[in-house]
């Protein structure tokens, strides 16, 4: 009976540490994040491609009332061809190892340049590490207002 103790006490152990080193993980990736989608927005209305190097290689955009939007060309097509304005982001979760893939749920409030909000959506995105860092490589959003 001690060695059944023992051993659900161990395992009991080892889930708290994961869990803890899990959630460790997740807060260095989270400043990551937040870091790159400050600056999102000014990437996307340079039009000089800044932006693609937020992503992976091979990611693929999925915006809404649209087929998916994949590789460097297309994305670069895509964003080049969008409206100019400001956009927050604000992370209501975060999921995922915070080594190899983690998800972000994330609110989004788009204003024009004098401020008048002219968007707000939700914003799912799988960020992959990859050699140079954190890369997005599925970003999938849509407006919360309804179809124009």
């Amino acid at each position: 009976m001690k060695s059944i103790t023992m051993l659900a006490m161990l395992i009991g152990m080892s889930c708290i540490a994961k869990a803890q080193s899990n959630e460790s993980s997740l807060q260095e990736v989270r400043k990551i994040i937040e870091k790159s989608n400050a600056t999102y927005a000014d990437f996307a209305n340079k039009n000089d491609g800044s932006i693609l190097l937020r992503y992976t290689n091979d990611a693929c955009l999925f915006p809404p009332n649209a087929a998916p939007v994949c590789g460097r060309n297309n994305m670069a097509k895509f964003f080049k061809d969008g409206p100019k304005v400001h956009t927050t982001f604000t992370i209501q979760h975060l999921y995922g190892d915070g080594k190899t893939f983690v998800t972000e749920e994330s609110y989004y409030e788009m204003t024009d340049f004098n401020g008048k909000k002219i968007d707000e959506g939700k914003v799912v995105v799988v960020w992959k590490h990859t050699n140079e860092g954190w890369k997005m490589h599925r970003d999938m959003f849509s407006s919360n207002y309804p179809k124009k």
